[in-house]
This record gives structure tokens, sequence and C-alpha cells, in this order.
């Protein structure tokens, strides 16, 4: 072989190589965004909870395994926040229309939310689903729960946040793991936003807002673990 030969054969090589590892380099960037668009962060196990419903009925965390559900926190009698996530919810229970889903709205004002006011809430809010919860119980145990779920709920011995509490909501898988999806920057969300917004990329929480764009990627991510 000439030298010439011999100087272009290696040149060649010189270009294939490096065309060769930025095609794998794309390749494995394009399956990483691939796993992060498919597949849900494990948060934690759901904690451990037991509470009663609005049909005096007893819950726990135990006869929810095998139904994929969502956990909030609000109460009855709010005046803001929580007609905005029961409306979200009410229409996540429509999209996902499946035995296997559930929802569980937990009162943080359980002197005022009994079985029989929750019953009236439930009527109210038109829940349809068997599975859908509206519980109360002991307000400290509510509130360590909450402590436990990491969802803001105000502390019960100050009379100005006792009542306060996040617009987050969790999801729950079938195994009981907690579960949220990828954000853009690859990064777990942890929990899903109730609320409405002002804009669609949910920068600006506002009652009436038109957008509530949690709400689609919850109806995505939860009928990913129904599959």
């Amino acid at each position: 072989m000439s030298k010439n030969n011999k100087t272009q054969t290696g040149t060649k090589k010189k270009v294939i190589i490096p065309i060769a590892i930025f095609a794998l380099l794309f390749l494995g960037i394009g399956v990483g965004m691939g796993y992060f668009k498919k597949n849900l962060y494990t948060v934690m196990k759901v904690p451990d909870f037991e509470l009663t419903d609005q049909n005096n009925k007893k819950i726990t965390n135990k006869e929810m395994l095998g139904k994929v559900y969502l956990v909030e926190f609000f109460f009855s009698k709010c005046p803001t926040i929580c007609p905005v996530m029961n409306r979200n919810m009410r229409f996540i229970e429509d999209e996902v229309n499946s035995p296997d889903f559930g929802i569980i709205s937990i009162s943080i004002d359980p002197d005022n939310d009994t079985p029989a006011a929750l019953k009236e809430h439930a009527k109210s809010v038109d829940a349809k689903s068997p599975d859908w919860h509206f519980l109360t119980g002991n307000r400290e145990y509510i509130g360590k729960l909450a402590d436990q779920f990491n969802i803001y709920v105000g502390d019960k011995e100050d009379e100005g946040e006792s009542l306060n509490h996040s617009g987050m909501i969790a999801l729950v898988d079938k195994e009981g793991n907690i579960r949220c999806r990828y954000n853009k920057d690859h990064m777990p969300i942890l929990y899903y936003s109730g609320l409405n917004y002002e804009d669609p990329e949910g920068k600006t929480p506002k009652l009436n807002g038109k957008y509530h764009p949690d709400r689609e990627i919850l109806v995505e991510d939860i009928q990913k673990l129904l599959k």
C-alpha cells in the first residue's frame, strides 16, 4: 500500500470514530429522554393511615393496595383552593373512569367534617366512585400524617394557621408507593398541583384560572400505573 493510501485510510478512521461516538451519544440521550418520559420516579412508601370515611367505614392504606389513587388534604368549608381541587379531582375521576382508581381526601377540620358532613360534601361535589373516600379522624393524627406525606398542613395549635394547607397531591401506585414524573430538567417533581393557573406553564396560581396543567399530566400518569 502506498504512503498516500495509508494516509487516506488513517484520515478516514479519524473521521469515522468521532462520528460513531457522536451517534452513540445522541442515541444514548434519546434513550435517556425516552426513559424519563415513560417512567415514573418512586418517592417513598405511602405512610400508614387509618381514618373514617363518609360512610363511617374505616379506611387504611392496606385496603387501598391494588388501586392507583390520589391523596389530598382539604376541608369542606374551605372557601378558596379546596373547591378548585375537588373540581379537578372530579375531572380526573371522569377521565380515568376505572374501578382500579381511587381518591383519598383527608379533612384537616375534623371537628366540623364528621362522617355525616363529609357524606353531604361528597354529594355536593358529585363524587361518583365508591373509592373516593372523604376521611376524618383525630386532628393531631392527621397533622402528623400530613408531615409523613411531606404535604404542608398548618399547626392545629396555631389558630391563624390551623386550616391552612397545601394544594399538592400525592399519586400512589397499586403497590403503595408514592410516584411522580420527571420535570424538563429530569428531576422528580415529587407531588402534583391540584390548583388552577393563569398561565399554561403553571407558574401563577389563580382560583378561577383557566389552566390546570397538572390535571392533564396526572391523568396520563395514572393511566401509566393502571396498565
